[in-house]
């Protein structure tokens, strides 16, 4: 496909060497092959050549050993062998304790809750970079950028929005904008996310939830009817807009287009302002090291910035052809030095 080619001539020469790949996940045993993008990144690093592992997130460490013997972060490394059969997927073929330091690069895709454990990860994978180690995302990025608040340096493409854990601040939002959304900020996958109109007789409870009595902030936006055409999700590659977005268009019914929500997924070409967003955007992450991020746009306007674990990479090389998992794994050969 020539517009694959054209995105993969920034990113690499020609391959030299296998790599040595961690990707640390959620139990393996709990990810869909189906539609999953880690699975599919670890396929495309296999196609490619490279020695995979998988590092469940909770075997992550850090020890100090004896003087002559190497310490640091490791982690319980799970050598695979993939297969294309979705409901069998991989072949364990061998499983020990390695330091960090003994790969490549690691990948890191835990999903969300950015919760204490997440927060946990990220520092050993620091410690990690300080030794040597190749890490994307990586950490810093991952803990400097939440999901709903990184929208606030990009206000110029944002919808009305207020971040506020105050009554009164996002009562007077709902009364100001009329029809909204209500979110956490450490949601993910449509969880908990409250269309409230002004004349709502459940708006003060919802808020009062969502806020656990004005001790949690959350996100209010206004609400924009152009989701009945999909909350687009476009993947940043290497600071490279993917030229395919995923469409995920709401269930009847529902106001979440998140395909966990029942939302159907559509693959289709950018347009001009899908451009101009994800363009602006992708050069400024991928300098603080955020290799993979998801944009999601709803019509013009931008809602969120995943950086954990976007996701739709499935959906869209599906439909379009547009291999964005080897897009991804031709991004790290490149980070590697494999030119």
């Amino acid at each position: 496909m020539a517009q694959q080619l054209h995105f993969e001539k920034h990113l690499l020469g020609g391959r030299a060497r296998s790599l040595k790949l961690a990707f640390i996940l959620d139990p393996i045993d709990s990810l869909k092959a189906w539609k999953d993008s880690s699975i599919a990144m670890m396929r495309a690093a296999g196609n490619h050549g490279h020695d995979v592992f998988a590092i469940e997130a909770q075997t992550l460490g850090w020890r100090k050993t004896e003087a002559g013997h190497p310490g640091g972060v490791f982690g319980q490394c799970i050598h695979l062998h993939l297969r294309p059969d979705d409901h069998d997927w991989y072949r364990e073929t061998g499983r020990e304790w390695i330091p960090l330091r003994g790969f490549d690069a690691v990948i890191m895709r835990k999903d969300p809750p950015f919760d204490f454990e997440f927060l946990t990860a990220t520092w050993l994978l620091e410690r990690a970079e300080a030794d040597g180690v190749r890490v994307f995302n990586r950490p810093r990025a991952l803990r400097e950028h939440s999901e709903k608040v990184a929208i606030t340096e990009f206000a110029q493409f944002t919808p009305s929005t207020v971040i506020s854990r105050d009554f009164h601040q996002l009562h007077h939002f709902i009364d100001e904008q009329r029809d909204v959304i209500l979110k956490p900020l450490d949601g993910m996958g449509g969880s908990q996310i409250f269309r409230v109109h002004r004349n709502d007789p459940n708006r003060n409870v919802i808020v009062e939830t969502l806020t656990h009595n004005g001790q949690r902030t959350i996100m209010a936006q206004r609400y924009l009817p152009e989701i009945a055409h999909g909350d687009k999700r476009i993947l940043l590659i290497g600071g490279k807009t993917v030229p395919y977005c995923l469409a995920r268009i709401p269930k009847a019914g529902e106001t979440r287009g998140n395909l966990s929500a029942g939302g159907t997924g559509i693959a289709q070409e950018l347009s001009p302002r899908d451009r101009e967003i994800a363009e602006t955007i992708g050069p400024i992450l991928f300098k603080r090291g955020l290799m993979l991020v998801g944009l999601d746009i709803i019509g013009d306007c931008l809602t969120e910035i995943n950086v954990t674990s976007p996701t739709c990479m499935v959906e869209i090389r599906q439909q379009s052809g547009f291999d964005a998992a080897g897009a991804f794994i031709t991004a790290v050969e490149h980070a590697c030095g494999l030119t």
